[in-house]
């Protein structure tokens, strides 16, 4: 679970890490707008906890950047007891608000619930092309035929299908297949992994692609067949 934190304030930040810090869950701190959005890019964070109030610029406009891509949780952050704030903010896409000071009890209460929101809203099922992709039944196939997936191979489909039309960079891929606490993986079992899932899913005499490489960047998942 990788959280973003996106406050110029480093003891408030330092603060918020200190009291959400649990075992498998990550931290990435950032002071303003630009930076944030670098971050997003590389990292695809799970939530983000976002001030208003930044050095070069103002968190609604990250909040809107980021609803432009995705509907990761954010729970915004203000120095302003004001109701107008509150609205902007829910009304822009913010998931939930929090006017300093606050308690960090508080906010580690309000982060679980938004984490278990976001669990719960995750579709399990997926039907396309003649795919059905079941993961909670673990149901994997293709026009009636059974496909057999590893379990990265399971979480790598995953991560493409929930992220559909944004690329995901090879360092957030590895950190997100291989969990196992280990300080080095060979990008090449990376490859081999998106090369394998492409030999199961994509068919080259019907031109069809999913997996895209985006060169210097990434992957990204797109629906195309030959001459869309």
């Amino acid at each position: 679970m990788l959280i973003q934190i996106v406050e110029d304030d480093r003891a408030l930040s330092d603060g918020i890490v200190l009291a959400l810090g649990e075992q498998g869950t990550e931290f990435v701190q950032c002071t303003g707008v630009k930076s944030a959005e670098k971050v997003y890019r590389e990292q695809s964070p799970d939530l983000i906890i976002l001030d208003i109030n930044l050095p070069d610029g103002s968190g609604y406009d990250y909040l809107k950047w980021v609803r432009s891509r995705a509907d990761t949780p954010v729970l915004m952050l203000t120095a302003n007891d004001m109701e107008m704030d509150e609205v902007m903010g829910l009304s822009l896409g913010a998931d939930d608000y929090m006017t300093k000071p606050f308690s960090l009890a508080v906010l580690r209460a309000r982060i679980r619930v938004l984490l278990r929101r976001q669990q719960k809203a995750r579709p399990e099922r997926f039907e396309f092309d003649g795919f059905i992709l079941d993961f909670g039944g673990l149901i994997f196939e293709k026009r009636g035929q059974e496909i057999s997936l590893s379990k990265n191979e399971q979480r790598l489909l995953r991560l493409f299908l929930e992220n559909e039309g944004r690329v995901l960079t090879r360092s957030v891929l590895v950190d997100r297949l291989w969990t196992d606490g280990a300080e080095y993986v060979d990008e090449n079992a990376l490859s081999v992994t998106i090369n394998r899932l492409r030999g199961k899913l994509e068919d080259k005499r019907e031109g069809t692609t999913y997996i895209q490489t985006v060169y210097g960047q990434g992957y990204v998942w797109k629906r195309e067949r030959a001459g869309e």
